[in-house]
């Protein structure tokens, strides 16, 4: 057992030495102290000035001085006092293996322009090397803004070396990850997919990983045999593992949606991607079958998907609370403050406007709205639910904790609107993700950033050199990939 340590006796470097050294006890117990508690779980609320207990990987207790109660004996004491605990944000879908290519395009126009430059002009020039260098980027820096569970939706598996790669560099960085794994849209490729689903799944050994099959909603951007349907639901099922289905927008996916519901292909262990001009009655099968959702807020508006409106208020009104994702890092920000910034801006914009001279008031959604979406929703669409998403007792302690007295944040007034409107990746001081500490003090752990740095540029440059691109995304004519 650990002796209980008073928060002021401890340094900080000491404290992060100690959770270091007792990093493999299973019994190892972390009580912070003194926090403002936003546990996301309905029963369990908020707590002003509360504590809450890690043993090992799990969420063991929340509540008021649970040392006086006894339950903390033997802790390492954290004093969290000034600071704001949270679950941490849950990535329902992104393209990790992009991220060595991260705002190369920054004003791309529209969906074609996208899948122009990047799934035909960049992805087949990636080696494994490139899936790993991408991909663990992308998850080093969603848990650098407090992101501990990610969607990797990765489709661009040329062969069973490239999605290896994708996966240790997850298991590398220590994430919470959803390998979705697809093959590649355009160029040659092993064509190992869907089946080697099975073997990654079955030669993964983290505990942290999990595993879906990924398709896309229909045919059109890269021929039938990536449209989820019969064949890829029975696949699915075969290997046991959900279905995540992207570039769901638009007539062509309405008609899809009712096409898998009259096949019984709609359900809870399938998302949607985007959802974004979907017709009624496509959103109707999907709230009926509890279909989940993942809606991309700035990829929706910013690229332009659709309508480029995120479907909050057409999930919401047929019950699915949908989760939120970060998607192409290619053209968007990576992190999820961003997301949830974005998604109560417009639909709030979205409600004033279309009340606007009718009389009506606004049905607007509120800043606890889009915390509950960027987290507990984010899980529960993941297929994680039950495993993360709140601060509740038994579940993964997967958690942030961060700081409201920094000059962008004090004085703390309201914790929610402080998380959803004032935080930023600055203020998520310590990340846990099943209890490890992954950073700390606001220092990501375990990162060489000059080497990591070396490794992204060199990855890059071999990408844009093989594409025959330079490092504005355009050919080496001069011309724009679009």
């Amino acid at each position: 057992m650990h002796p209980i340590q008073h928060p002021t006796d401890t340094p900080r470097e000491a404290l992060l030495d100690l959770l270091r050294r007792t990093a493999a006890d299973p019994d190892r117990r972390i009580l912070f102290t003194g926090a403002t508690v936003l546990t996301m779980d309905p029963a369990l609320g908020t707590l002003d000035r509360g504590d809450l207990l890690v043993r090992g990987s799990t969420i063991a207790a929340v509540g008021h001085d649970l040392r006086a109660a006894g339950a903390a004996d033997g802790a390492i004491v954290v004093d969290a006092t000034g600071t704001i605990l949270t679950p941490g944000f849950v990535d329902t879908h992104r393209h990790a293996w992009q991220g060595q290519l991260r705002r190369i395009m920054p004003d791309v126009d529209d969906l074609g322009g996208y899948v122009a430059a990047t799934l035909a002009g960049y992805a087949p020039a990636y080696r494994p090397e490139d899936m790993y260098v991408g991909t663990r980027l992308a998850a080093l820096a969603a848990v650098d803004a407090g992101i501990t569970t990610m969607l990797d939706f990765s489709h661009n598996a040329r062969s069973a070396a490239h999605s290896d790669a994708a996966v240790r560099a997850l298991v590398d960085t220590g994430i919470r990850g959803v390998h979705a794994a697809m093959g590649p849209h355009f160029g040659a490729w092993d064509r190992q997919w869907p089946a080697d689903l099975d073997r990654l799944r079955d030669e993964c050994r983290s505990e942290l990983i999990t595993f879906r099959l990924a398709a896309l909603a229909t045919a059109e951007i890269a021929g039938p045999a990536f449209a989820y349907g019969p064949e890829l639901a029975r696949r699915a099922a075969e290997s046991g593992v959900a279905v995540s289905v992207d570039a769901v927008f638009g007539t062509a996916s309405s008609a899809a949606v009712l096409d898998w519901e009259r096949l019984g292909l709609l359900g809870p262990d399938l998302t949607l991607i985007h959802a974004t001009g979907l017709t009624p009655e496509a959103w109707r099968a999907i709230g009926a079958s509890g279909t989940t959702v993942a809606l991309a807020p700035t990829s929706e508006a910013q690229i332009g998907l659709e309508n480029a409106v995120p479907a909050v208020d057409e999930a919401l009104a047929v019950g699915v609370r949908p989760g939120l994702s970060i998607d192409v890092e290619v053209a968007l920000a990576g992190d999820m403050f961003t997301q949830m910034r974005a998604l109560h801006a417009i639909q709030r914009m979205r409600a004033v406007n279309g009340a606007y001279g009718s009389g009506r008031e606004p049905v607007r959604i509120g800043t606890a709205d889009v915390l509950d979406l960027a987290t507990r929703q984010g899980a529960r669409t993941n297929g994680l639910g039950t495993v993360t998403g709140s601060l509740t007792p038994g579940l993964q302690a997967d958690l942030l904790m961060i700081t409201a007295e920094e000059v962008n944040n004090l004085p703390l007034n309201d914790a929610v609107g402080t998380v959803v409107l004032g935080a930023d990746a600055r203020n998520v001081d310590t990340v846990l993700i099943a209890g490890q500490v992954r950073k700390w003090a606001g220092r990501v752990l375990d990162l060489d950033l000059p080497a990591l740095r070396a490794r992204a540029a060199a990855s890059r440059e071999h990408v844009l050199r093989t594409a025959g691109r330079d490092g504005r995304g355009q050919t080496q004519e001069g011309q724009s990939p679009r």
